[in-house]
């Protein structure tokens, strides 16, 4: 790929929001990229992964809120958002019987789509069955990236 393919698709992901690609990983000619941060990179986020892992529902809730406002105002979420959401306390009641992460799927594929991410269903399946707490991290650091890019 030349330089000119490399600055053009990265300049279409900072389009309608805030930059969408901070880290600025390389854009594959499919028009897709790699997640900024690998599943298992969650540990460098000891305090979030903690969450994640012992209130994935207030992560996951967060999440949620904070991407939503993201997509309808294109504006960060004043504040981060509230701890306890409509979202939170769906999968906290799903979670109960430990179904809370097949909400995460569907989410997965919304952050996977808004930042241009390489995967498919089964990854975004896979990832949030068998390590939540480390892709709701992962997660939350993709929405975090655009939000800072506005300051």
């Amino acid at each position: 790929m030349s330089d000119t393919d490399q600055k053009l698709a990265t300049a279409s992901m900072s389009a309608g929001g805030g930059n969408k690609n901070t880290l600025n990983r390389e854009v594959g000619v499919d028009g897709k990229r790699d997640w900024s941060f690998g599943l298992f990179d969650c540990f460098s986020e000891c305090g979030l992964c903690c969450w994640a892992t012992w209130c994935p529902c207030v992560v996951y809730g967060k999440n949620k809120e904070r991407l939503r406002n993201l997509q309808d105002q294109g504006v960060p979420l004043p504040g981060g958002g509230e701890r306890h959401t409509d979202d939170c306390c769906v999968y906290g009641a799903l979670n109960f019987p430990g179904y809370g992460w097949v909400l995460q799927i569907s989410t997965r594929a919304d952050i996977r789509n808004r930042y241009g991410i390489r995967g498919d269903g089964n990854g975004d399946c896979f990832a949030s069955g068998c390590c939540t707490p480390c892709a709701l991290t992962q997660e939350r650091r993709e929405i975090e990236l655009e939000e800072k890019s506005f300051y």
